[in-house]
């Protein structure tokens, strides 16, 4: 796509006050439409939306017409009662879901007229110098003119936490597409998060017309899918409809032909019309839903639609995201293994959870961290020993570079130099000068951890004696101390979890950005036993009829984009599938308001995703889904057995006096008299 149609403004300047202001007028505030919450307008719109309260009201509208103003009321009192409750239950969900919008604009550092200044996010516009340092939140997509060890999390976009690495753009002009994911690109986007490192962009796109705003723009071009019950409902009352009109036919012509009187068979017709009314019908599915949102809300489960509790118990595939949903959404440290081969798995994220054969390696991978990092394997490495870097004074930082994935700390420590680095396993062998059988030793090493969903680093130590310290990492002479496997660890209870779905009868698919060997870990660990895990890549040569039938397996998919999501419910809709979706960033927005019940993350979930689902779970735990699913089949069956019981009363509403008409008929046709003509009941004695 073009960046931007004039010259890039050069970044010890940015642009100047009146320039900003122009383009603020022009393109608007750096900020996406605000679907905001649903008023009490929009919630009755919503309710009167329903086809049996729509039924009951037409009900109410003849009764009143016809001058019964007593049946009138009491149908008009059953509708009221069921608004006033669908209304009083989902304007309590919308309050909660209010609480958790994060309103604030993020800050942002621009360079204007030469100068520094802190403005509000909202005001930065396309051509804005900023300046990032670790911490912050970026304003706008960007261009990366300068960076340093700059790494960003981008998992609003990508659904994955762990961070990404950035490099400056080579050249002043880009015309590349900008896409999250993946490391050493020179764009940092709006929404993510600077975990390490700090750099001057160049903000190409703000607002609307920025990735994370394409994606929330993309949401509203998509209908949310009709709740099955008001399906159901829908064809209860087309069925009431036709049986109805049927009846109050036959009752006409009866009347008419045995009874002498069109305008008195129409009466009948329609009062019997009438008392078939299922007037019921609306009140029980009104109470019982919104009983059951508030039982659902007890296991911190929001119903933001009332109908999609039932949808949610007719869920026969549920698709899930493995970051902060089957996992803890923190990376912890799960497997040292030392020079020797020697391995360990920690039994926790705590100092004591090390033995003493590992400390050092510990200690010395702390040593190579930031000592203020917001960089999630950092901290997982700090958790496991406090006392690393007290008493040591930070003397000097070599950050990430293109040519070598490894960092380097100095530390001076009761006078001497202390040298601590940490990378990627093959940067870390070239610095220790691994070769021969050692490095065979440690690529299979790393085989097997990777193997097992590992994100796995290498550790090495070095000392200095000399006053002036070497230019680049290199000028260093390393040892190998050994490799640190850090992985996102199962919740406790997805296990067992997943094993109610599929006692249940429900398929779960996880669908991932990561990698294909952690995607397959994580599904195994949690009892999904995938037979196959397909890649995004495989995914765009499949069809979407060899894509449903690939589906129909256990199958979990990795590398996933947000619109290969969406082609993935639509593919399983297709297939005759109720599909429950669970999602917390933007990139599972499009794919929530799709499926047929759209399940969003409340703690950790952006707005987006929160507007695009039915059902929000506040404490984002995996477990309060099959709770969900199971008291929504509980109250699918309480309902089946009430409409059930309402139909046994309505229906020889219409039979008995039918039958009392024809009976009379047939009474009639015995009393001939002596011309063959009948002589008639009169109508007050049948």
């Amino acid at each position: 796509m073009p960046i931007d149609t004039q010259p890039a403004p050069a970044a010890s300047l940015g642009l100047s006050a009146a320039e900003a202001a122009r383009r603020l007028q022009a393109e608007g505030f750096n900020e996406l439409p605000q679907a905001g919450a649903r008023s009490i307008v929009r919630l009755i719109a919503d309710v009167l939306q329903e086809p049996m309260l729509l039924l009951l009201l037409a009900g109410a509208g003849i009764y009143l017409a016809l001058g019964d103003l007593a049946e009138a009321l009491l149908l008009g009192v059953f509708a009221s009662a069921s608004v006033a409750i669908t209304i009083v239950q989902e304007a309590r969900t919308e309050r909660v879901l209010e609480a958790l919008r994060d309103l604030s604009s993020p800050r942002a550092l621009v360079i204007r007229d030469g100068e520094r200044s802190r403005i509000a996010g909202r005001e930065v516009v396309r051509g804005d110098v900023i300046v990032l340092a670790e911490g912050d939140r970026v304003a706008a997509d960007a261009v990366l003119r300068q960076c340093d060890d700059l790494l960003t999390d981008e998992s609003l976009l990508t659904g994955e936490s762990v961070p990404v690495r950035k490099r400056p753009a080579a050249d002043a002009a880009i015309d590349v597409a900008a896409t999250a994911g993946g490391d050493d690109q020179p764009f940092v986007f709006s929404g993510s998060l600077v975990v390490r490192g700090g750099g001057i962009a160049e903000v190409i796109a703000t607002g609307p017309r920025t990735a994370i705003g394409r994606i929330g723009q993309s949401v509203s071009t998509l209908e949310t899918e009709t709740p099955r019950l008001r399906q159901q409902t829908r064809r209860l009352v087309m069925a009431f409809a036709i049986g109805g009109g049927i009846v109050v036919a036959i009752t006409v012509v009866l009347y008419a032909l045995y009874r002498g009187g069109w305008l008195e068979g129409i009466l009948a017709g329609i009062a019997l019309g009438m008392s078939m009314l299922p007037e019921e019908f609306p009140v029980v599915l009104t109470v019982f839903l919104a009983m059951g949102a508030w039982r659902i809300s007890q296991a911190r489960v929001l119903t933001r639609r009332a109908a999609a509790i039932e949808s949610l118990g007719a869920a026969t595939v549920l698709c899930t995201d493995k970051t902060g949903t089957l996992t803890q959404n923190r990376m912890m440290v799960a497997r040292l293994v030392r020079p020797d081969g020697e391995g360990l798995h920690p039994a926790g994220a705590t100092p004591e959870a090390v033995t003493a054969a590992f400390r050092d390696l510990v200690a010395t991978a702390v040593l190579a961290c930031d000592p203020q990092s917001h960089d999630p394997m950092e901290r997982a490495l700090q958790a496991l020993d406090t006392e690393a870097i007290v008493g040591a004074t930070l003397q000097r930082r070599y950050g990430l570079r293109p040519d070598l994935l490894a960092m380097t700390n100095v530390w001076s420590r009761d006078g001497a130099t202390v040298v601590a680095a940490k990378g990627a396993p093959e940067a870390i062998a070239t610095l220790c000068g691994l070769g021969g059988a050692a490095l065979e030793a440690l690529q299979a090493r790393v085989e097997t951890l990777a193997a097992e969903g590992l994100r796995v680093l290498g550790v090495a130590e070095a000392s200095w004696r000399d006053e002036a310290l070497p230019d680049t990492q290199q000028g260093f002479t390393y040892s190998f101390c050994g490799l640190v496997g850090f992985a996102d660890p199962l919740r406790p209870e997805v296990a067992d979890a997943v094993a109610q779905c599929r006692s249940a009868g429900i398929r779960i698919i996880m669908i991932t950005g990561d990698y294909p060997a952690t995607a397959a870990a994580i599904a195994r660990q949690a009892g999904l036993d995938p037979e196959r895990v397909i890649t995004g890549a495989e995914l765009s040569a499949l069809d979407d009829e060899t894509l449903a039938q690939a589906a129909r397996r256990p199958t979990a998919f990795a590398r996933i984009m947000p619109e290969q999501k969406l082609r993935i419910v639509s593919a399983l809709k297709a297939d005759g599938e109720i599909v429950a979706m669970t999602g917390d960033g933007v990139n599972d927005a499009p794919s929530l308001k799709a499926a047929h019940i759209g399940i969003a993350m409340g703690g950790r979930g952006t707005d987006v995703a929160r507007e695009a689902a039915a059902i929000v779970l506040l404490d984002d735990d995996f477990g309060s889904i099959v709770k969900a699913v199971q008291l929504g089949r509980r109250i699918y069956d309480n309902l089946r057995k009430a409409m059930s019981f309402i139909l046994a009363v309505h229906f020889p509403i219409a039979g008995l006096p039918l039958a009392k008409l024809l009976g009379s008929h047939r009474d009639s046709v015995q009393c001939y008299n002596t011309s063959g003509g009948f002589l008639h009941t009169p109508l007050e004695q049948v």
